[in-house]
């Protein structure tokens, strides 16, 4: 059974499109699929993102423990500050994303909720001679998040002026109305964007606040579809869609954003430095268009001369293409930008995200 979200009542009686994304149930759209990709492109949108699984750590050494796991720094976060990073098995493949937030006296840690069980019992299990307390807090913590070119200007108004300024995945606590919650810094294609961590039982009145708020500024919230689309046109990978635990860094072309090559020893080093000296990697994720009227299935295998060379992991239409778009995984020789390939008798061309003007197919 898929999980839902705490606000699955509240987005039905708006009779919002329902679907499943991360194992969850969650909008996939409210309304019009144009007007909410245009929210998230030109105003601001909210979305309801409520597919984290949250751990805190506590004890004198939670950063020491926490940066042995990841592949990211958190040994030097001072709190304010945030990361991302990967939990990798000793073999190099990512058994989960992993954003870590530090707080004055623990760390807040971000995951899937998918993977929740088996992201807590792994972290457990390390903690052996570590004066550490995990535990899981995702219950009763929720996100809802902001997106778009008008989101700085929305937080001003809730007392967070210097928003766009702020480094990625810094953050700070706010009052909304009567709701403390914790906003995130976030961008997304080229926009200050924003995650809002709040008590599970405050995301209602949270909802319909910022739904209000989100309306004033020209926007609407926007349904997990919208979001797709964007996402793929700014060549993000998604965890559990994209890459999994059958994947290395390097493959998921997550090298450079979740890993930190000065910190020291953690679970899957000695392979990440292996694959980083060799230099490249055998197959890697590449971005496809597709000239089609509808977007491929994930799975559908790619070939080149009637030779399987890859296969796509997502795709979904894209409005600034006018045309169907999608990560796949390649083989490198055939990864090249303006590669021509066969998506199971469909043609697609290898493009460079981020796509950030309108272009017409050629």
């Amino acid at each position: 059974m898929p999980l839902e979200t705490p606000l699955l009542g509240l987005h039905r009686s708006s009779d919002a499109t329902i679907g499943e994304y991360f194992g969850t149930l969650l909008p996939s759209r409210f309304g019009d699929f144009a007007a909410e990709y245009a929210a998230l492109r030109e105003t601001v949108a909210l979305i309801d993102t409520n597919v984290r699984a949250f751990f805190s750590f506590s004890g004198p050494d939670r950063q020491r423990y926490v940066n042995a796991i990841l592949t990211s720094n958190v040994r030097d976060l001072k709190p304010g500050q945030g990361t991302v990073g990967l939990f990798l098995n000793p073999q190099g493949h990512i058994l989960a994303e992993v954003e870590t937030f530090a707080l004055e006296a623990s760390i807040l840690a971000a995951s899937h909720a998918m993977i929740r069980e088996r992201t807590f019992l792994t972290f457990e299990k390390f903690i052996i001679m570590d004066d550490v307390t995990l535990e899981d807090v995702t219950a009763s913590t929720g996100t809802l998040d902001i997106a778009g070119p008008r989101t700085a200007a929305l937080l001003a108004e809730l007392g967070v002026k210097n928003f766009a300024e702020m480094p990625l995945l810094s953050h700070e606590e706010i009052k909304l109305g009567n709701i403390f919650c914790r906003v995130v810094r976030r961008e997304l294609a080229g926009a200050p964007a924003a995650t809002l961590i709040a008590s599970t039982d405050q995301l209602p009145d949270m909802w319909r606040d910022l739904a209000e708020r989100v309306r004033a500024h020209g926007g609407l919230p926007a349904g997990m579809e919208a979001l797709n689309s964007l996402r793929l046109e700014c060549g993000t990978p998604w965890f559990g869609h994209d890459y999994d635990d059958k994947q290395i860094p390097h493959e998921a072309g997550l090298e450079r954003s979740h890993v930190n090559y000065e910190k020291g020893c953690y679970t899957g080093q000695e392979i990440v430095e292996r694959v980083r000296s060799r230099g490249h990697v055998n197959r890697r994720l590449a971005e496809l268009r597709f000239f089609a009227g509808e977007a491929p299935a994930p799975g559908t295998k790619l070939l080149a001369d009637g030779n399987e060379i890859g296969n796509i992991t997502s795709a979904a239409f894209s409005p600034r293409l006018g045309q169907p778009i999608g990560l796949a995984y390649l083989r490198r020789e055939h990864s090249a930008i303006g590669t021509r390939i066969d998506a199971s008798g469909i043609s697609a061309e290898v493009i460079e995200p981020p796509l950030l003007a309108q272009k017409a197919p050629a």
